[in-house]
């Protein structure tokens, strides 16, 4: 048998059998079973290396997990979470990146690997290709394209569809969102917000196209005074969301914003939608650089939702 070498491609393998195997017998498909598959599929399919070992351990809050040999040299693998995380959705997304890690990256790292947020972060070196490879495998595992498109077909987009996507595939909101935007043909953007100033944010390909997006980490940018993520308003529906005038967020026109809160308030995710036909001209309206990154390695901030 020919085995998968992308992360797309071992994706796929693995819904197939996930599907045939739910559809034999009668059992709900999502969301995604990642401990079963990681036990069971690599000790029939690699019985030379099978992960033996998936737990989760206290460790530091840098740390998401890692794929670790097991100390013997028995060629075993473990998958390790960081149990002080408690949004079931960021760790059943660290579980299938070390997943991803196992089935794509053991044989280039014999010792393992350690995933921190900083080192998920990295997309430009080679470490961060590593990660982003690992990222794009979980998003096509626990999200899986046909799917996905089937449970948005035909929706408006809110962030209450986000929420009940997140339940389906036991991800976090913030996953949701980013693989809505990374297929969706509108212009729209997520913007994290943490203590009053904007932590990181991500715009559509069409909304790119447009010229509206941040730019990554060089400046220090508040949330914009009159936003829902900075108003912070309990009298107003924020997951339902407002229609901004234009000049509260970037560029010339009306802003649709929806906006969630963490339980202290300290952070934020705001939807973006913009009207689906751009002003005349473009323009390039960021604050800050913009970078070609793979929508997924956002997805294993610690600071998400």
């Amino acid at each position: 048998m020919n085995l998968p070498t992308t992360p797309e491609g071992w994706a796929i393998h693995l819904t197939k059998l996930v599907k045939m195997f739910h559809e034999v017998h009668g059992l709900d498909r999502f969301p995604i079973n990642v401990s079963a598959i990681a036990t069971d599929y690599s000790r029939q399919v690699f019985p030379e290396a099978p992960i033996t070992k998936v737990e989760g351990l206290p460790m530091s809050k840098n740390f998401e997990g890692m794929l670790i040999p097991h100390p013997d040299g028995n060629g075993e693998w473990g998958i390790v979470y960081n149990n002080t995380i408690t949004s079931e959705g960021r760790i059943n997304f660290t579980l299938a990146h070390e997943l991803g890690h196992y089935l794509l990256h053991r044989t280039l790292s014999p010792e393992g690997l350690q995933c921190s947020n900083r080192a998920m972060l990295d997309w430009k070196s080679e470490r961060g290709q590593v990660e982003a490879q690992a990222n794009t495998f979980a998003s096509y595992l626990l999200m899986p394209l046909d799917d996905f498109r089937a449970q948005i077909r035909g929706q408006d987009i809110t962030m209450d569809l986000m929420c009940r996507l997140s339940d389906r595939y036991k991800v976090s909101i913030t996953a949701a969102i980013l693989k809505w935007l990374g297929i969706t043909d509108k212009r729209a953007m997520i913007v994290i917000g943490a203590n009053g100033f904007i932590d990181w944010a991500w715009s559509s390909d069409p909304l790119i196209k447009s010229g509206i997006f941040y730019r990554a980490r060089q400046q220090v940018v508040p949330l914009p005074e009159n936003s829902l993520a900075a108003r912070q308003d309990m009298l107003v529906d924020n997951e339902t969301g407002i229609t901004h005038p234009k000049g509260v967020w970037l560029g010339r026109e009306d802003v649709r914003e929806m906006t969630i809160f963490s339980p202290r308030n300290e952070m934020s995710i705001s939807l973006l939608v913009y009207p689906n036909d751009a002003p005349e001209g473009r323009w390039i309206d960021a604050l800050y650089e913009s970078e070609e990154f793979d929508t997924y390695d956002r997805f294993m901030n610690g600071t998400r939702l």
